[in-house]
């Protein structure tokens, strides 16, 4: 399946590499797209089934989950990639030392998750139960380092191949469920046996077309090395999760389930555009790690390059989902969800500082700067917590969404002026604001 057109194709045939890297993206686009296309129809018609307080039941239960994730990953996906395309005489050792390391951490956060949740809704047996079942998708982690590998070999198409695969099937699942009048916990589970099929699906893929399953191995080690690395990364994703999924379990916490529902029908419009610096950053990193050893001044002019495109694309996004958004979220949901429109309207501007940040993300780990990022991540955690805390009693749903944009900002650009290692990262996004400036250097 050809992905590049024609008349790029003619254009960029001279640099095999920039093909590879196009193509790798185009795959990561068409899996998100028709992702984003099917999955928001179907969630949409969830959501409109179960109305917004069992809606946003599944989606705290979902919420609380994510929060604990970072636990089962422990920070490896960017350092095993990079390792990976560093190392790559030690590609056996280091993926299954990593898949070892993730499913010792999936365990630890499944733990955690039960824990908590008898802890914080101890009278809540739904509520136990769903979070119970969407938390064993943590034991699943290991075989993520088939996307690593897949990722860092710029071949995403065969990942691309098994989630949306499985992803159409279990979208039937949903649609049925829903036909027969299926309860709120049938949909937990189809949840769970999705993301295990697609964990079995993954690893047999990565045996057909990566290194054989039986060349794994793990050693002490390297396990050793890999969290020496990780660890700051590790302590990040806690502290991105935390600002990314707090807002809507504290939400349930404070005023109830229904206005989660209100919030997550929000949130599910403006974060799924997301995938757009996903995509564009896990392709062309590689490239960047090249240019890296080449010469600074490539590195850089390449990385503010990606910053620029970084902000426009969500610019682009942002503007019109502003003045759309009741409408937007008023013809999905239905007037059930009619509020989630300001919300939206709030929310949507948070992608600016997402884009930015998945960005910059990798100018940390190309510096092995991890401590670094990790200080950024903790502030706009600390930030979102207390915003949160004190918006979410006067404002509800709008103050959560303010929280969001706030914190992700704190994060993604207002840490890079207080601390002096990154001013210069500071200033290189601030240029991305210039229009005039853009434009010269996309002819350069």
């Amino acid at each position: 399946m050809k992905l590049i057109p024609n008349f790029i194709h003619r254009r960029i045939a001279h640099r095999p590499n920039l093909i590879k890297i196009v193509e790798n993206i185009g795959w990561l686009f068409f899996d998100k797209i028709l992702r984003m296309g099917v999955g928001l129809f179907v969630g949409v018609w969830i959501a409109r089934y179960l109305g917004p307080e069992q809606f946003g039941l599944l989606n705290f239960a979902t919420a609380f989950v994510g929060l604990f994730s970072a636990i089962s990953v422990l920070g490896l996906q960017s350092i095993v990639v990079r390792n990976l395309v560093r190392d790559p005489q030690c590609r056996d050792e280091t993926l299954g030392t990593a898949a070892v390391l993730q499913f010792v951490g999936g365990l630890l956060a499944y733990g955690f998750i039960i824990a908590a949740i008898f802890w914080m809704r101890a009278d809540d047996q739904l509520s136990k139960t769903l979070v119970a079942i969407l938390g064993a998708t943590m034991l699943f982690k290991a075989s993520d380092v088939a996307m690593y590998w897949f990722e860092s070999q710029v071949q995403s198409k065969y990942t691309v191949w098994v989630q949306n695969g499985v992803f159409l099937i279990f979208t039937g699942i949903n649609v049925a469920l829903i036909m027969n009048n299926a309860p709120l916990i049938a949909f937990a589970w189809v949840m769970t046996a999705q993301a295990l099929i697609v964990a079995l699906s993954l690893l047999i893929v990565l045996g057909l077309r990566g290194p054989g399953l039986r060349l794994l191995q793990a050693r002490m080690s390297r396990a050793k090395s890999l969290l020496a690395d990780s660890w700051p990364l590790f302590l990040s994703s806690i502290a991105v999760m935390i600002y990314m999924k707090i807002d809507q379990i504290m939400l349930g916490q404070m005023i109830g389930d229904e206005a989660v529902g209100i919030y997550s029908a929000a949130v599910r419009i403006s974060e799924v555009w997301y995938f757009v610096p996903m995509s564009i950053v896990a392709s062309v990193f590689p490239a960047i790690l090249e240019a890296k050893k080449r010469s600074e001044e490539q590195y850089y002019r390449q990385l503010q390059q990606l910053y620029d495109l970084m902000v426009w694309l969500a610019i682009a996004i942002a503007i019109p989902l502003t003045f759309l958004a009741t409408p937007i979220v008023t013809l999905l949901f239905g007037s059930a969800y009619e509020q989630a429109g300001t919300v939206l309207s709030i929310h949507i501007w948070a992608a600016v500082f997402v884009f930015l940040g998945v960005a910059s993300g990798k100018w940390f780990l190309a510096e092995n700067r991890q401590i670094l990022s990790l200080q950024r991540t903790a502030l706009g955690a600390v930030v979102n917590i207390a915003v949160n805390s004190a918006l979410i009693p006067l404002y509800g749903v709008r103050g959560a969404a303010w929280a969001t944009v706030i914190s992700y900002a704190t994060a993604a650009l207002l840490a890079d002026l207080v601390q002096l290692e990154t001013r210069k990262m500071f200033l290189m996004k601030m240029q991305t604001l210039n229009i005039l400036k853009v434009i010269c250097r996309i002819q350069q």
